[in-house]
């Protein structure tokens, strides 16, 4: 006769293959609370307190439930997918890559890491996960869809309705799928097939709220190819809306104008130091999201002998010393050679991590924001180039307000067209102070140029990087698709050149008030002549 303990348990499983998520949840909590210690029922509620987005009690189950079985499978995924929902990429895919080295065929984990990915912008290796849970289980609707998303993202619309057709026969009311569906209706310029879509999702109660912000996006989306455009911006600023209230109160901008604060009043630094590493050339390609730094990473991409980061965390180190607090400046300004040297050595080691072999290469460092760290850069690394591309501010801050970001500290700046524009005047601000302070040589590339007289300006830039141009640069769509592209500009850059002047003007109206923070930045780039 089974035990009480076993009882329960089975009643659980019952629950949970009813599809009575819910009653499994409570009938675990009561268990837990009944001193039944068993690893998965930690990890069930745990998932429903990160669910609920309650991530230190998921936290907390998940290490009491570690403390007795440290090893076991669910709670170990279970803390990846916190550490993921959490933003923390690169930590949720350590404890996933040391779970796939003891169980590599574990379907689960390969989704999951698969979701990661994805969630990080690497899609190219999201949809290779997805394929290899796929692989291990056919019948996982999850693995499937999330292949569907991914290839969507992507532009891969053929394969995406195919996976798409597949993931809904295995489950009909995928939502995931449903999306991917979505995505690839814009695609094909079929706004209507894709506004009906989004909105039989959208008036489904039991869509998590991630989904729901990505939903509403698209419907903006859909609507602006309509023409429908002040519904458009109605519906973009209730998903921006909706994100604020999910992922917390805008910071970044106070961030950013404690540095600026920082520069302006104190001295410029001695340009001493050198890069120490085994490279051809050093530089840093920054600007602003949404201004053509992925275009141009991927142009570079295709020469010889270069080697591209996209948007990846390179100076940590330093930023953590001297950018975490009030006083991180001014230790900067007095750092010596030797702990200088620590950073740069730090920096290297991680740019080897992402890029992998940098002997006699030229790196390109890519990260629209790292202007914020052009503090940081003139004093570890003097003699590296900065490339500043600029695009009309209209055309940007329209596009980043508009746009679904993962949530970062800049993604809470964009859930406002104000609070977009403030945060573009600021960085640019800091970028302009910071390149007329510091001692670096800068090339400011214009995108609109770039897309008109791609050759010529190619041409320049190669010069300035003292590389050689080379015909295999107008390939970069195809270098693009090779390497995977981990922005929000996947789609467009994997097309081919992409002007998209003017986009802005339909929603020139409600733009109006946001026109006095940007026309100064548009007359001094140039783009009002």
């Amino acid at each position: 006769m089974p035990s009480e303990e076993q009882s329960l348990l089975a009643e659980i499983d019952s629950r949970l293959a009813a599809g009575s998520v819910a009653e499994a949840v409570a009938l675990s909590e009561t268990a837990l609370s009944g001193g039944i210690v068993d690893p998965f029922l930690f990890h069930l509620v745990a998932w429903d307190k990160a669910r609920q987005r309650d991530f230190e009690g998921a936290y907390q189950l998940l290490q009491r439930g570690r403390a007795g079985a440290p090893d076991d499978p669910n709670l170990l995924l279970g803390l990846g997918t916190l550490l993921r929902m959490q933003g923390r990429v690169e930590a949720a895919l350590e404890v996933l890559d040391s779970m796939l080295l003891t169980w590599p065929d574990n379907p689960q984990v390969h989704l999951e890491a698969g979701f990661t990915h994805e969630f990080g912008g690497a899609l190219e290796v999201a949809a290779r996960c997805y394929r290899r849970a796929v692989a291990l289980d056919p019948g996982l609707a999850a693995g499937v869809a999330g292949l569907a998303s991914v290839l969507a993202r992507l532009g891969s619309i053929a394969e995406a309705r195919a996976q798409v057709a597949l993931a809904l026969r295995l489950d009909s009311g995928n939502v995931t799928a449903l999306i991917a569906q979505a995505r690839c209706d814009l695609e094909a310029r079929k706004p209507a097939e894709a506004l009906a879509t989004l909105a039989a999702l959208g008036s489904r109660a039991e869509i998590g709220v991630e989904d729901r912000i990505l939903v509403r996006g698209l419907e903006g989306d859909a609507l602006g190819q309509l023409g429908r455009c002040d519904e458009a911006f109605a519906v973009y600023a209730a998903s921006k809306a909706l994100f604020a209230q999910v992922h917390g109160a805008p910071s970044h901008r106070g961030f950013v104008e404690r540095i600026l604060a920082a520069v302006e009043a104190g001295p410029a630094p001695v340009k001493t130091g050198s890069s120490s590493a085994p490279i051809r050339g050093h530089t840093f390609l920054l600007g602003f999201p949404r201004s053509g730094t992925t275009l141009v990473e991927n142009i570079l991409a295709g020469a010889p002998r270069v080697v591209a980061i996209e948007e990846r965390p390179t100076l940590r180190s330093a930023d953590v010393a001297f950018l975490s607090d009030d006083g991180g400046m001014a230790a900067l300004a007095r750092a010596s050679e030797s702990e200088l040297d620590d950073h740069r050595a730090a920096y290297w080691e991680r740019a080897a991590h992402f890029a992998g072999d940098l002997n006699g290469k030229l790196l390109v460092d890519m990260d629209p924001l790292k202007g914020i760290k052009l503090p940081l850069i003139a004093r570890l690394f003097p003699e590296a180039r900065i490339i500043f591309m600029q695009r009309d501010p209209r055309e940007v801050v329209w596009s980043c307000f508009k746009t679904s970001f993962a949530p970062t500290a800049a993604a809470r700046e964009f859930t406002t067209l104000e609070g977009t524009a403030r945060h573009y005047d600021a960085i640019m601000r800091l970028t302009e102070a910071s390149l007329e302070r510091f001692p670096l040589a800068v090339h400011r590339l214009r995108y609109d140029r770039l897309v008109n007289d791609f050759d010529g300006e190619t041409r320049a830039l190669c010069a300035f990087l003292d590389i050689e141009w080379t015909p295999a640069l107008r390939e970069f769509a195809s270098v693009a698709e090779r390497r995977g592209v981990a922005t929000a500009s996947v789609s467009q850059v994997r097309k081919g050149l992409y002007d998209g002047t003017g986009q802005w003007r339909k929603y020139a109206t409600q733009m109006e008030d946001v026109m006095p923070i940007l026309m100064p930045w548009a007359d001094r780039f140039g783009f009002l002549t």
